[in-house]
């Protein structure tokens, strides 16, 4: 279990410096950021002593180098747009982003494998048939349109929640959340519904296909055989073996909700880290732009490291493949 941890974690290293690289020769190259700190009026001498002074000027291995020692240390030097240090950007808008990246991925997973039990179970209901045709419509339309049509439903026509922003938060230490306050709870819901409608989808389609499947295997047949209930059967037995690859997938969306939150944030207006990537591009605020793509590529290494452990420790087959390896 050990050597599998350690080599997991050397992958995950392996993973992030190639990350690092890639994000940051793409962004090094990608337009001049000293046009976005000055003003036209800015002559030659004092552009070169910025870009100078910056490191702009020093070889390509140096900058990486000094960029990969910053950001071990969580220094991803200053914003060129902002003028603050990009760490304390992105802590401070943190908090918002995965507020509404947990409660998204909460209800995804909570009606994604309720809705997928259900319709597996009850495959020829009219319910069921209602629930798979209505769940084509969180596959079919894109993020921005179901976040504009939540909108016009329940903030114009209905006006029963807020449009945009984040409501009010209270401060817990370094921490802001609005789930403590009315406002903060209701501007909550249309940006949460709306980021994941589609990952639900995907949960409920891929735990009913795995479970039809259980359910037609040969131990399903022999405990109901052995008079078992079909409570007993369902959950205690079919559902379990479906989890293993549903554990994946919910890993995988909850990196794709943290990641691409950054459509709902902008429909939405919510002041998360999203948002302040999509200004620092328009900016070629590069600082900012290689940090956000670290702390995505971070986000993914670390979840899919839980999803591998957590696969060892639902699948005793992986355990007990690996004991035989050994001997």
């Amino acid at each position: 279990m050990l050597a599998y941890i350690i080599r997991r974690i050397l992958q995950s290293v392996l993973v992030m410096l190639v990350v690092a690289l890639v994000s940051f020769a793409l962004f090094r190259y990608v337009g001049d950021p000293i046009n976005s700190m000055v003003g036209q009026e800015t002559t030659i001498a004092d552009r070169e002593a910025l870009r100078e002074l910056l490191g702009l000027n020093d070889p390509f291995l140096t900058q990486f180098a000094t960029f990969i020692g910053r950001a071990v240390q969580g220094d991803f030097g200053i914003s060129y747009r902002l003028q603050q240090p990009v760490m304390e950007l992105i802590l401070s808008r943190l908090p918002a982003t995965l507020e509404l990246a947990l409660v998204s991925g909460v209800l995804a997973f909570v009606f994604g494998v309720g809705f997928g039990v259900y319709t597996a179970l009850r495959r020829n209901g009219w319910l069921s048939n209602t629930i798979m045709t209505v769940s084509l419509i969180g596959v079919s339309l894109p993020t921005f349109l179901i976040g504009v049509l939540l909108i016009w439903v329940f903030a114009v026509e209905l006006q029963w929640l807020p449009s945009f922003g984040r409501g009010d938060t209270v401060q817990i230490g370094n921490w802001t959340t609005g789930l403590l306050t009315p406002s903060g709870r209701a501007s909550l819901v249309l940006p949460a519904i709306t980021l994941g409608l589609y990952q639900m989808t995907l949960i409920m389609r891929l735990v009913r296909a795995e479970m039809l499947e259980v359910l037609r295997t040969d131990y399903i047949k022999f405990a109901r055989a052995r008079g078992l209930s079909n409570r007993a059967v369902h959950f205690g037995h079919a559902l379990k073996n479906t989890m293993v690859p549903v554990i994946t997938i919910t890993g995988l969306q909850l990196g794709s909700i943290i990641a691409f939150a950054i459509i709902t944030e902008t429909v939405f207006q919510w002041p998360g880290v999203g948002a302040l990537f999509i200004n620092s591009v328009r900016f070629v605020d590069v600082p900012v732009m290689a940090a956000y793509l670290m702390l995505i590529a971070l986000v993914f290494v670390i979840i899919n490291l839980i999803v591998d452990l957590l696969y060892y420790v639902v699948d005793p087959r992986l355990r007990v493949d690996r004991a035989a390896t050994r001997h």
